[in-house]
C-alpha cells in the first residue's frame, strides 16, 4: 500500500509539473513513476509529450507506444488510434517516412475497421492533406473542411487549429492568399490564446510563419515570429521549435537591417538544430551564409552554402549572387539559369527572378533581363505582395537603365526605394537608391546622383555591407577625374577592345587570357564606371578618348 501511495504521489507531482509546462521536471517524475509501477495511459501520453518537447525523441516514441498498447488493452481503441497518430506524425516530421507510414496505417485501421466516429478520424486527415497540398490543393481544402467539422463536433481545439492551418495552406497553394492568411490567423488566435496543446501549437506556429514567408508577407511573419519567441521563452526546457524560431527571427532581423542580431540568431539556430541534425538545419545554414555574403566574408559564405546543400537546401540564389560578387560571372549565370528553369512556379520564384535580372544584366544579356523583369511584374500583380512589388520595381528600373532609358528608370527605382522604406527594409532601399544614383548620372544630374549615392553609401556603412560599399567607392569619378585613376591598365585594354565590338572570347584570344578572366574584367569595368551594358561602355570609351 505504501509503495502504491508513493507512486501515486510521484504521478501527481509529475502531472502538476506538466500543467506548469515544466517539461524537464515532468519528464523526471513521470519517468520515475513508470519505472516504479503501472500508471494510466494518460500519464504515458504526458510522458511522451514531455519527452518530445525536451528533444528526447526515442523516449517519446516508446511512451507513445506504451500509451497506445495500454489504451488497446483497456478497451479504448479511439484513444489508441490517437496515440498511434501522434507517434506517426512525430516520425513523419522527423523525416522517418517508413515507420511513420506504419503507425498512421495502424491508426487508420483502428478507426475504419472499428467504424469509430472519433476525433482521431479528423487528425488522420492532416497527413492526407499534407500529401495533397502540392498536387491537389483543392482536395486538401476539402479535407480541411471535413477535419474542422469533426473538430467542432468533438470540441477538440487541437484538431480545429490543424484544420484552420490546413485550410490556410490549401488556399495559399490555390493562389487565394487573402483567404489563406485569414485562415492562418484563425489558427494562430487559438494558439496564442493558449487553447492548443504544446505539440500542435509548435507545429502551427512554424507552419504559419513559413506560409507568411512564402507569400512574402514579412510584417505578418514578424508578428507571429515574435509571438513564437515569447512562447518559447516561457518554456525554458523546450527544444523543438526553438531552432526554427531562431531561423525565422534571423530572417526578420536581416530584413529589418539588424544584421549583427540576425547573425547571432542564425548561429544559435545552427547550434540548436545540429543536436541531433534537424531537417531545418539546412535553412539555418543558408540563412547564415546569406549574412556572411552580404558582409563580405566570401569564403565562409561559400562554405555555408555547401553545408546547406548537404542538408537538402538549394543554395540559390545566394550562391549565384556570391559568384557574381566575386567576379565568377560564368558560374553565376549558369547557376541562376538552372535555378529559374528548375523552380517552375515555386513559391520562391520572385526572389530567383530578381537575382536572375541582376546577373543577366551583368552578363550584358539585357533581353533575358527584360523577360525576367516582365515576368516578375506579372507575379507582383497576381500576388499583391508589397515585397514582390518592390522587387519588380527595382528589376524594372535596372533593365530600363541597361536599355538606355535612364529617365524612366529613375521613376521605377525611386518607387522601389520608397516601397522598401515603407517595408522598413534598409538594405534593399539602399540598393535601389544606388541604382537610381547611376540613372541620375546617366542623365547628367550630378546633384541627384550625389544625393542617391550618398544615402546608399551611408546605409551600407551602417549595415556593414562591405561588398556593396566597395562597389559604390569604385563608381565613376566626378567630371574631370582621369579614367586611368579608376581602371587598371588591363581593364583599360579590355574596355578598348569592348568598344571595338569584340566578344569576350575574341578579347581573350587577343590578350592571351581566359574568357572567364575577361568576364571578370568586364564586370569590374561596369561596376567601377557605373555602366550596365557594352553599348554604354563603348560610348564611355569614346567620350574619354580611349579609342
Amino acid at each position: 500500500m505504501s509503495h502504491t501511495l508513493a507512486v501515486a504521489g510521484v504521478v501527481e507531482r509529475g502531472r502538476a509539473a506538466f500543467e506548469r509546462q515544466a517539461w524537464a521536471e515532468a519528464y523526471e517524475l513521470l519517468t520515475a513513476a513508470v519505472q516504479q509501477g503501472p500508471v494510466d495511459a494518460e500519464d504515458h501520453e504526458r510522458l511522451a509529450v514531455a519527452s518530445y518537447l525536451l528533444g528526447k525523441d526515442e523516449e517519446s516514441n516508446k511512451a507513445w507506444e506504451r500509451a497506445h498498447h495500454r489504451c488497446l488493452s483497456s478497451g479504448a481503441p479511439d484513444r489508441a488510434a490517437r496515440c498511434a497518430f501522434w507517434l506517426g506524425l512525430s516520425l513523419l516530421l522527423r523525416g522517418e517516412g517508413a515507420p511513420a507510414s506504419g503507425w498512421l496505417a495502424r491508426a487508420t485501421r483502428l478507426v475504419t475497421e472499428g467504424g469509430l466516429d472519433c476525433v482521431a478520424r479528423g487528425f488522420l486527415l492532416v497527413p492526407e492533406a499534407l500529401v495533397l497540398l502540392g498536387s491537389n490543393p483543392a482536395g486538401a481544402a476539402a479535407l480541411a473542411v471535413e477535419a474542422r467539422e469533426i473538430g467542432e463536433r468533438f470540441a477538440d481545439d487541437d484538431l480545429r487549429a490543424f484544420a484552420w492551418l490546413m485550410a490556410g495552406q490549401a488556399a495559399v497553394a490555390l493562389g487565394e492568399h487573402a483567404r489563406g492568411l485569414a485562415c492562418l490567423d484563425e489558427a494562430m488566435v487559438a494558439v496564442t490564446a493558449g487553447e492548443v496543446s504544446p505539440i500542435p501549437a509548435g507545429i502551427v506556429y512554424c507552419a504559419v510563419i513559413e506560409e507568411c514567408m512564402t507569400v512574402y508577407d514579412l510584417r505578418r511573419a514578424a508578428e507571429w515570429t515574435q509571438a513564437l519567441s515569447s512562447w518559447c521563452d516561457a518554456q525554458p526546457d523546450l527544444v523543438p521549435y526553438r531552432g526554427q524560431c531562431l531561423v525565422h527571427r534571423s530572417q526578420i532581423l536581416m530584413a529589418q537591417g539588424a544584421w549583427p542580431a540576425a547573425s547571432a540568431a542564425a548561429e544559435r539556430a545552427c547550434q540548436w538544430l545540429a543536436r541531433p541534425a534537424h531537417p531545418a538545419l539546412g535553412i539555418a545554414l543558408y540563412q547564415q551564409a546569406e549574412l556572411l555574403r552580404l558582409c563580405g566574408d566570401f569564403d565562409a559564405a561559400a562554405n555555408g552554402y555547401r553545408k546547406a546543400s548537404q542538408f537538402g537546401i538549394e543554395p540559390l540564389p545566394g550562391l549565384a549572387l556570391l559568384r557574381l560578387t566575386t567576379g565568377q560571372l560564368d558560374a553565376a549565370t549558369t547557376a541562376i539559369r538552372r535555378a529559374v528553369e528548375d523552380a517552375g512556379h515555386a513559391a520562391g520564384r520572385p526572389t530567383l527572378l530578381a537575382a536572375y535580372v541582376e546577373i543577366m544584366l551583368a552578363a550584358d544579356d539585357v533581353r533575358a533581363g527584360r523577360a525576367a523583369s516582365d515576368e516578375l511584374s506579372q507575379l507582383a500583380d497576381s500576388l499583391d505582395a508589397p515585397v514582390v512589388r518592390a522587387l519588380a520595381a527595382h528589376a524594372r528600373g535596372s533593365v530600363l537603365l541597361a536599355e538606355g532609358d535612364a529617365r524612366t528608370a529613375v521613376a521605377a527605382l525611386r518607387d522601389a526605394a520608397s516601397s522598401w522604406r515603407v517595408l522598413e527594409m534598409p538594405y534593399e532601399a539602399a540598393c535601389s537608391r544606388a541604382r537610381a544614383g547611376l540613372a541620375y548620372r546617366e542623365l547628367g544630374d550630378a546633384d541627384g546622383a550625389e544625393m542617391e549615392l550618398g544615402a546608399a553609401r551611408a546605409t551600407f556603412i551602417e549595415l556593414g555591407a562591405s561588398p556593396d560599399l566597395a562597389r559604390l567607392d569604385d563608381l565613376a569619378p566626378p567630371a574631370g577625374r582621369p579614367v586611368a585613376r579608376v581602371l587598371t591598365d588591363r581593364e583599360c585594354e579590355v574596355l578598348r577592345l569592348v568598344a571595338a565590338g569584340k566578344s569576350n572570347r575574341a578579347i581573350a584570344g587577343d590578350l592571351v587570357i581566359s574568357e572567364h578572366t575577361v568576364g571578370r574584367h568586364v564586370q569590374n569595368i561596369f561596376t567601377k564606371l557605373g555602366l550596365s551594358s557594352r553599348a554604354a561602355a563603348t560610348a564611355y570609351a569614346y567620350e574619354h578618348g580611349l579609342v
